[in-house]
């Protein structure tokens, strides 16, 4: 007998001059296609230098159509590469749900102090995804109600915790506080996450 049971697929996107082949990323393949989902993780063209209008249409292009089956994990940047991609779209459909990860709507102030140089080129990359706005109201419709959360750590060095009040207030979002994680970098000794798989294994079912 042939199954008609529909396989979900989830897409993790990294983050700021991410690698899919570092971090905890491929642990994280790993684990969900262990427990049955089809896992897409694209690695973004020239990550150092992030640019809306591509990563959004690298969404577009791997993701073609959304349903509740479709759930998205997303590191740093990331996260707001799938927000902006979710307010792209022309579709009442919504998806299964999200997963936030040190998302970020403005950097700490003081994230790069040792290189002046560095903080100078990272604000500059940064402005048009601090400044261009995000239509919170349509995205918070494109996902189905209480399946997505927002997860960051109490040390993150690059995103101050008030993040994550607007991806409470605005989107609606389970938010779960994490001790001594930094930015859920390989640097900080984050080779696993299995919190993630909890928590998409709960929204997915």
């Amino acid at each position: 007998m042939i199954s008609t049971k529909k396989v979900k697929r989830v897409f993790i996107i990294h983050g700021w001059d991410g690698d899919i082949k570092k971090n905890w990323f491929p642990w994280l393949k790993r684990e969900l296609t262990d427990k049955g989902f089809k896992v897409l993780m694209p690695q973004m063209p020239n990550p150092s230098q992030p640019k809306i209008s591509v990563w959004v249409s690298i969404l577009k292009s791997l993701v073609k159509d959304i349903d509740e089956d479709t759930y998205f994990i997303g590191h740093s940047i990331g996260c707001q590469a799938i927000l902006r991609f979710l307010q792209s779209l022309k579709t009442k459909k919504k998806i299964g749900g999200a997963i936030f990860i040190s998302g970020w709507f403005e950097l700490k102030e003081f994230a790069y102090t040792e290189s002046p140089a560095l903080e100078m080129l990272v604000r500059r990359l940064a402005k048009p995804w601090i400044e261009k706005k995000l239509d919170f109201s349509r995205i918070k419709k494109m996902i189905l109600p209480g399946k997505s959360i927002y997860l960051i750590s109490d040390d993150d060095y690059y995103v101050d915790m008030k993040n994550s009040f607007v991806f409470q207030k605005l989107l609606g979002v389970k938010i779960i506080v994490e001790h001594h994680k930094g930015h859920y970098a390989e640097s900080d000794g984050i080779r696993k996450m299995p919190i993630v798989v909890k928590e998409l294994l709960r929204i997915s079912h």
